[in-house]
């Protein structure tokens, strides 16, 4: 997968949009009313999805090749598959992606998007937010969404995610994006003679007490605990209780507004190197290249795939630090990221999408997408695995790396999907995270007070969202 550029641009730059031509779906709060889980799955049967036998072209919206590589692979196993796929894909570079689709889905039309992509960064949008009413109800595509979500057996937290304000199932992903903890194994026999993976869930957590009691221990033997306070933030962002926005207004979760402390914490104790997440510096943590070792990154498997290990210092274990990490249970449940595929409401295709979306998100058998993707066996036999939305697809599969010491990553990673919540979540979270690290990092610096900084942040919120501030 092709995910590490798209997504380090999705951190840096998108920016949620004004949808044109589309009013807000909901002026008092950005999540549903009603908890998704409440009336999904449905126990109705699938109604009957047809295909009109005047089209023949499936447009497909991305902004990484990555599903359009998938349905080359949908092509192939269905040869009678009669509809040519037109791609368009535009990267997220400086926010292009979603008003363009944003104008596609308005204008309608042959060229409109049939089936339509969104990074967990903006997918909120798309399922409860402004254009939530373009987003077809996998239910109107023939998909018999209860019986397959159980056989599936897929996350809680996606399904949330993926849920519209009517209570309908919109939009699910292929990757697990369930965090771990993933540390080095030398620095563990260092500090406490041990590498096991349960005894080192156990020193880290569960809460952030023992994390902190871990990272006073790491500290006297010389190293670090985390890179810098972003490898905490998702943890700690994506198990707080309540969203940014609540009925309307800025709401700082007791949790979320723990960061500073959280944050200082490491700061003040010398836990980190005080790096800043997608540079320089924190890439060379990885690999041993900074002012301490450091013992671990919070993260999902796409993590360790796409970032740490081309940034190990080698290919091979005993290069760099290649095959000297493992992973743990994270002292919090959380998640990160991910890509989730929608249909347009009004395509003509429906069934022909339908069946494209089913074999992407919920077929559990071993010519679905998601076994292939497990296994590393997409585009050959010889890929890279990763941890994906079924857990009954990494129950079958195999998920030892050479990079975690041979260690089958998807028996931490399957529970960890489990722990994550999908509730805390609005569509303006892209922007409000980076003003509330941004004054985070301005505190901790020495340069504001808690006191100021909280309330520079909301000035920010209230400067360049439509959002109440009070």
């Amino acid at each position: 997968m092709k995910r590490i550029l798209a997504l380090l641009l999705a951190c840096v730059f998108v920016m949620s949009m004004t949808l044109t031509g589309c009013g807000k779906a909901d002026n008092t709060t950005d999540s549903p009313t009603k908890s998704p889980t409440e009336e999904t799955p449905t126990t109705v049967a699938a109604p009957e999805a047809t295909n009109d036998p005047d089209v023949k072209v499936i447009n497909l919206w991305s902004f990484t090749d990555e599903v359009p590589k998938m349905l080359d692979k949908y092509k192939e196993l269905h040869p009678d598959f009669p509809y040519e796929i037109k791609t368009t894909i535009i990267a997220t570079t400086e926010g292009a992606y979603q008003p363009a689709l944003d104008a596609a889905l308005a204008a309608g039309g042959a060229d409109a998007p049939d089936i339509f992509v969104a990074e967990g960064a903006f997918v909120l949008k798309y399922t409860q937010g402004d254009a939530y009413k373009y987003a077809a109800p996998y239910e109107d595509l023939g998909i018999d969404v209860a019986a397959k979500l159980k056989e599936a057996d897929i996350a809680q937290y996606t399904i949330d995610i993926g849920t519209n304000p009517d209570g309908k199932l919109v939009g699910l992903g292929y990757q697990a994006t369930g965090g771990a903890y993933i540390y080095r194994r030398s620095i563990a026999k260092d500090v406490w003679g041990t590498d096991d993976s349960a005894t080192i869930k156990d020193k880290i957590g569960p809460g952030w007490d023992k994390f902190f009691a871990a990272a006073a221990e790491l500290k006297a033997k010389g190293y670090g605990i985390v890179s810098g306070d972003g490898d905490i933030w998702h943890a700690v962002e994506n198990s707080s209780e309540k969203p940014w926005i609540v009925d309307g207004k800025l709401f700082i979760d007791p949790k979320r507004e723990a960061f500073l402390d959280l944050s200082k914490k490491l700061k003040d104790n010398g836990y980190h190197n005080d790096t800043t997440d997608w540079q320089d510096a924190w890439f060379a943590d990885m690999k041993d290249a900074g002012a301490q070792k450091i013992f671990g990154f919070f993260g999902p498997a796409w993590l360790i795939n796409y970032v740490m290990a081309g940034n190990s210092g080698g290919t091979q274990p005993g290069e760099g630090t290649y095959g000297d990490w493992a992973v743990a249970e994270s002292p919090v449940g959380f998640f990160w990221g991910g890509s989730y595929v929608l249909a347009n409401k009004d395509s003509k295709v429906k069934a022909a999408v339908g069946d494209i979306i089913e074999w992407i998100t919920l077929d559990s058998s071993e010519t679905g997408l998601q076994y292939f993707w497990a296994n590393g066996t997409l585009n050959g036999p010889d890929g890279t695995k990763d941890t994906v939305a079924s857990g009954t697809v990494m129950k079958k599969s195999d998920g030892s790396l050479k990079f975690l010491g041979g260690q089958n990553m998807f028996d931490v990673f399957v529970p960890a999907g489990q722990f994550a919540t999908g509730k805390n979540l609005t569509q303006y979270d892209e922007s409000i995270n980076t003003y509330w690290r941004n004054q985070v990092r301005e505190y901790t610096a020495g340069n504001k007070t808690r006191e100021q900084a909280i309330a520079d942040f909301k000035q920010d919120v209230s400067d360049n969202l439509d959002v109440v501030v009070e």
